[in-house]
């Protein structure tokens, strides 16, 4: 299992998400993700960097990390756009830069700036068409196109990708399943569906598995009910996992026996650079090493 650390760009400054991206780097995990909204859900006061150019300021401070968002919001880019912004950010970080995308859960961000489409169906179906435009720009085809929401006329695009950008994609949904078959590396399953999982895999094909978790870290005992109640006072409607390393080294053991590869970490204490330490040498460290004959309880 690999853990990449989920880092929403909020009330954070530049220079704190760089230190983060650092010790996540230095603690083990392999990727870090933003978010991309408009208007932060249930923050809506609070100040927020766009998505693309925080992923480009993360690359350019960071040697290993993959770097991503979950996830972009289709809406708010044309894809030819969005084609040519993931090649720079691929050849800009080495090859480090993973797009991960999807219609758009978030309501406000489609009424307050008046963002279409608005109804979920045809946001789906827009998103349907501006992966089949990523798929044919990046494959360096020259592009006619005529969708219900793009026309594209001899549309090119040089450079192309260093090698493939993965392409993650979230939801559990009948269309949005179709579109994790027909084009996606990473297939992101929301928690409140893993109930469903081994049922919704036949529908999804070949893809690697993730989900985003919120964890309150308890680094010992003596902390232990400071870290729950800050934890339920901040994020109680999201049901954060709470536990010390071990607890976590099992918890996280028994989804990857279910054949999730990769956990997106959300930390209810935004991730200071102590707790992604910590995080790496009692989570991360044990789990990519089992001890011979360790099983899960």
């Amino acid at each position: 299992m690999e853990f990449h650390l989920f880092l929403p760009q909020m009330r954070l400054s530049l220079d704190r998400l760089v230190a983060s991206a650092r010790a996540a780097e230095a603690a083990g995990f392999g990727g870090i993700a933003g978010m991309d909204h408009l208007i932060p859900p249930m923050a809506e006061t609070q100040p927020m960097y766009e998505a693309m150019m925080t992923n480009t300021w993360i690359a350019a401070h960071t040697e290993r990390l993959t770097i991503s968002s979950l996830v972009l919001c289709d809406a708010f880019r044309h894809p030819a756009v969005l084609a040519r912004e993931a090649v720079t950010l691929d050849h800009a970080s080495g090859g480090r830069y993973e797009l991960g995308i999807g219609w758009g859960s978030w309501s406000g961000d489609f009424s307050t700036f008046g963002i279409q489409p608005g109804e979920p169906r045809a946001r789906v179906q827009r998103l349907r068409e501006t992966l089949e435009i990523l798929r044919a720009l990046w494959a360096g085809e020259t592009l006619d196109y005529d969708g219900e929401f793009h026309h594209l006329r001899g549309a090119t695009q040089a450079p192309v990708p260093l090698t493939r950008i993965p392409i993650l994609i979230g939801g559990a949904g009948p269309k949005t399943l179709q579109l994790v078959h027909d084009f996606a590396d990473w297939w992101n399953v929301h928690v409140g569906v893993l109930h469903k999982l081994e049922d919704a895999r036949s529908q999804v094909g070949d893809v690697h598995v993730s989900i985003q978790q919120m964890v309150a870290y308890v680094p010992n005992e003596a902390d232990r009910n400071l870290v729950t109640e800050e934890a339920l006072r901040r994020f109680g409607h999201s049901k954060p996992i709470i536990g010390t390393g071990p607890e976590l080294v099992d918890h996280f053991g028994r989804l990857e026996e279910r054949g999730i590869e990769r956990v997106y970490v959300w930390f209810c204490d935004f991730a200071p650079p102590e707790t992604l330490a910590a995080f790496g040498s009692e989570v991360i460290d044990p789990l990519a090493t089992p001890s011979p004959g360790a099983g899960h309880v």
